[in-house]
């Protein structure tokens, strides 16, 4: 009797009861909302953003793993594993789902005054609001601490001018969350005078233009930017974070959620794999009946099962408080690097199939292309672990 690729690993011995039922009913909104319909926006290259939006709200999953203001305040594996199965969807639900809930969300929970948190969390838990996170420039993306952006105090106020580049939500957005340079910090140390703005996008000055022309995540609304001498009330920074340290915080919280969620895109590929391999039949007999192509199923689920393991030992970690950046470093590297392999190695069964939109495989693959750089590229991971296990940065 042929089992699953996470069945031989028993992954769901290793799931609480309520973690299994939250990621169940995630899986089934995946199935009966997002994936009859997601060939069709990849194609287009657009996706119904505030629909989805509003739907996922009141699925329960952003957010869903923060505390108070209407916030869910589910364990982090149970928030890893719907990111999972969303991303088994696709990559830009996935990503609109860690936008919203990693980053902006998170940001003004965790940074934000209490104004901003009451003014802003109770819309955006019900994807009543969208947020983005303006972090990334044109020209800075691994070094933001060499961003551009500034913003200055005039009077009471801040007036912010520059760019932000590659924003997921970008131009759906009901409030950005905004970096930038300012002259509070140390010039010694480069960064130090970052501070984080509540930046609604109604406010003269601001646009986002949407980025076309994509290859990946074309499931998903990527924008740019534009600050032109955007003023903002003094109510509008976050009071009491100064530095890389807030966005990096930011940061750590969406390369979690990608631990898991790639290994959603690795499954279905691998599940898709599976099935054409057992109906594809090649000289009178199914594909999946030869030592080479069962060497490559029984490899890539060896590489998936071990991605899972080192997702939940992660999540167990997170929930206890004791998770490290460089232990979020380890997950995001390994599992998405196995997870792009295993899409292409799964595109090979499929032969020419694999690369229509009939079956999910290229698409998974093109996506992951984007993954394997966002929230910290394949390198600067490796650069990351590197230090940690030499005590010397290489970055430099």
């Amino acid at each position: 009797m042929s089992q699953t690729p996470l069945e031989l690993f028993s992954i769901d011995d290793l799931i609480g009861d309520e973690d299994r039922d939250i990621r169940d009913t995630v899986r089934a909104y995946v199935e009966k909302s997002v994936k009859p319909q997601i060939a069709d926006w990849y194609e287009s290259g657009q996706i119904p953003a505030k629909e989805l939006a509003k739907e996922l709200g009141s699925l329960g999953v952003l957010g869903m793993h923060l505390d108070g203001y209407g916030c869910a305040g589910t364990s982090a594996t149970a928030y890893g594993l719907a990111c999972l199965e969303l991303e088994a969807g696709d990559s830009g639900l996935r990503s609109l789902v860690s936008v919203q809930g990693s980053l902006a969300m998170f940001a003004i929970w965790k940074w934000g005054s209490e104004e901003q948190k009451t003014e802003w969390l109770p819309q955006m838990v019900t994807g009543g609001a969208i947020g983005c996170f303006g972090l990334t420039e044109p020209d800075f993306g691994s070094n933001p601490a060499g961003m551009r952006t500034r913003a200055r105090r005039d009077g009471d106020d801040w007036v912010l001018s520059g760019n932000k580049m590659w924003i997921t939500n970008g131009s759906v957005a009901d409030v950005a969350v905004v970096w930038a340079q300012t002259d509070e910090g140390d010039p010694s140390r480069p960064g130090s005078g970052v501070r984080g703005f509540v930046v609604p996008t109604s406010t003269p000055g601001f646009s986002a233009p949407a980025i076309k022309h994509k290859l990946s995540l074309r499931a998903s609304v990527t924008s740019e930017l534009v600050l032109d001498n955007v003023r903002l009330p003094a109510s509008s920074v976050f009071p009491d974070v100064r530095g890389l340290k807030g966005p990096l915080s930011c940061l750590n919280e969406a390369r979690f959620g990608i631990v898991f969620g790639s290994l959603g895109a690795a499954r279905d590929c691998l599940e898709t794999a599976l099935a054409y391999a057992g109906d594809r039949e090649i000289f009178d007999k199914p594909l999946s009946s030869y030592q080479l192509t069962q060497a490559k199923l029984a490899d890539m689920s060896l590489e998936l099962g071990k991605g899972m393991l080192l997702a939940l030992q992660l999540g167990r970690l997170k929930d206890e408080h004791q998770l490290r950046p460089e232990q979020i470093s380890l997950g995001k590297l390994n599992n998405v690097r196995e997870s792009i392999a295993i899409a292409r190695e799964c595109r090979t069964i499929l032969g020419a199939a694999g690369i229509t939109l009939e079956f999910p495989i290229l698409r998974h693959a093109n996506n992951l292309e984007s993954v394997l750089t966002y929230e910290g590229t394949s390198e600067v991971h490796q650069l990351v672990i590197g230090q940690a296990l030499t005590g010397h940065s290489a970055y430099r």
